[in-house]
């Protein structure tokens, strides 16, 4: 048997959605921690989708930098009917965007909590990169075709 050894360089692969320990009881690794095995696992690149936050992200910055590696910036929000998506900020007004999602978020719920549907995203979003979570059964329709919705959302 052949022992997995990780290389050293980097390939085109990146992980596009990846919980750090800023996600509350379900990520457990700091951005250190993650981009040192992104590092090893020879990625070119990681996104941080801490879920309707953005609080690790200059963490995340940092450990980037250090590992030689390029840093995704996003957030990752389930919507209240359930529909789970990440949003990847592909520019300064992407970032904006997604920050201006997690506030009306926050916004419309008690405090550790945030509350998002359909009806509060903005018809058009420059900058901003979505994808859908699969797995969650019948929402599989909100992204398909034009103008078609999710219709528990």
């Amino acid at each position: 048997m052949v022992a997995f050894e990780p290389t050293t360089m980097p390939s085109a692969y990146a992980e596009l959605h990846c919980l750090s320990n800023f996600s509350f009881q379900r990520g457990a690794s700091t951005a250190q921690e993650l981009f040192e095995r992104a590092r090893k696992l020879g990625y070119r690149a990681l996104a941080i989708t801490d879920e309707c936050s953005m609080a690790g992200i200059v963490r995340a910055h940092e450990a980037a930098n250090a590992h030689g590696l390029a840093l995704i910036v996003g957030s990752e929000f389930r919507l209240q009917c359930g529909l789970k998506l990440v949003l990847l900020a592909t520019d300064h007004d992407g970032y904006t965007a997604i920050c201006r999602l997690i506030t009306t978020a926050r916004r419309a719920a008690d405090k550790g909590e945030y509350r998002l549907t359909r009806a509060d995203f903005p018809d058009r979003v420059e900058g901003v990169v979505g994808l859908w979570v699969a797995g969650d059964a019948g929402h599989g329709a909100w992204g398909t075709g034009h103008g078609a919705r999710c219709k528990m959302c």
